[in-house]
């Protein structure tokens, strides 16, 4: 399977950097691995029903103890990404928090989370929001939306690699629909949400320095 190809990747060492529905149907996809879990309309035969409980939390990277949505009408995969209903945020008022990191201590996240503001603006996504309670205890949260409990920005290691998850579509465009033209960039040169994107771009380039012993 492609999801398992992608994890020896980052064991041995590369890093990968997902947004949107990326992020949660990943996971899924190695929590299910050799477990049936859609409809006919996508593979010819009908789903598991005992899939929900085949599910195997100890290959994921991130989440963990999240129930499947197996209904092909509803438009998510699980409840890992937050209910817009539930959320209770909208565009004037969604906004989360980045952490701050010590550079001496974790010169990784530090990367990961420098920018000019550490308040963004929040954007929609087929995948938004993650639903903190369901996120492993060992990743490290970069930014979330503490009032909803929801993490927007994470990540992690595996053997000698990282990841680092984004909830969202894009950070200049609310709610980007299929088939909108995309975002100019250029009258966006200071996006706080397209700068994250830039640091994980520029992060497999950093060189980590030698300590003197």
């Amino acid at each position: 399977a492609e999801a398992v190809k992608m994890q020896e990747f980052i064991a041995g060492g590369g890093f990968m950097f997902a947004m949107c529905s990326a992020t949660d149907s990943y996971d899924i996809a190695l929590a299910g691995l050799g477990v049936d879990m859609v409809e006919s309309m996508y593979d010819g035969d009908p789903a598991d029903p005992a899939a929900q409980s085949k599910l195997n939390f100890n290959r994921t990277l991130a989440f963990q103890n999240f129930q499947l949505y197996m209904n092909p009408m509803q438009y998510e995969y699980s409840n890992i990404d937050m209910d817009p209903r539930e959320r209770g945020l909208y565009e004037q008022n969604d906004y989360f928090q980045l952490f701050t990191f010590s550079a001496k201590y974790d010169p990784v996240p530090t990367m990961l989370t420098q920018d000019h503001e550490k308040t963004i603006h929040g954007f929609m996504g087929q995948t938004t929001a993650f639903r903190k309670s369901l996120v492993k205890p060992d990743v490290v949260i970069m930014g979330e939306t503490k009032q909803t409990g929801e993490v927007r920005y994470m990540h992690g290691t595996l053997g000698k690699g990282t990841w680092t998850f984004y909830g969202g579509h894009d950070p200049e465009d609310y709610q980007h629909m299929v088939g909108e033209e995309p975002t100019d960039l250029s009258l966006h040169p200071n996006s706080p949400g397209y700068r994250l994107i830039l640091n994980n771009v520029l992060f497999p380039a950093a060189k980590k320095k030698k300590l003197k012993t």
